[in-house]
């Protein structure tokens, strides 16, 4: 069975060299991410959460590996992908307990202060970003219903 140590290996391996859009080393995210959830399956999640999303990496690939099914039904669940609207994927998230907790980790850190940049050139899309990760999170608290969530998204979509 894989294990917290093949999961960290993984994701050092595949973001070597990756930087987020202040320039630091990726790997941070994801270990932020991962420090701010509390069991070992959601802690495997919460590293990997974008393992599938941005690199080469499969969920079969995860599955040869040894990890449980806990851990792949979670990275599954916050593999954001490219013919699923935003919204839905949020949605989906909500059903299941672990990858609630990473992805409100994950938004956690995508909205802190020190992560979040301004850039005179994409201001506008910078701020529809960051309404959007709060709308989501509102939702993934129970801050306000589905029904709210998608109105409001679909604001944001009409704006940005």
């Amino acid at each position: 069975m894989a294990d917290l140590d093949e999961a960290l290996v993984l994701v050092s391996t595949n973001f070597r060299g990756v930087t987020d859009k202040s320039g630091s080393p990726y790997v941070l995210h994801c270990i932020r991410a991962m420090m701010s959830v509390e069991s070992l399956d959601a802690k495997m999640v919460a590293v990997m959460h974008d393992l599938v999303e941005d690199t080469e990496v499969t969920i079969d690939d995860l599955k040869e590996r040894g990890f449980s099914d806990a851990v792949l039904k979670g990275v599954d669940l916050v593999t954001h992908r490219s013919d699923v609207s935003y919204e839905d994927y949020i949605v989906k998230i909500k059903t299941d307990p672990i990858a609630r907790e990473v992805k409100l980790a994950d938004l956690k850190d995508n909205t802190s202060l020190n992560r979040t940049l301004y850039r005179e050139d994409s201001s506008q899309r910078d701020c529809v970003r960051l309404q959007k990760y709060l709308l989501s999170y509102q939702f993934l608290t129970d801050g306000i219903d589905e029904t709210s969530y998608r109105r409001q998204m679909g604001k944001l979509s009409a704006t940005g």
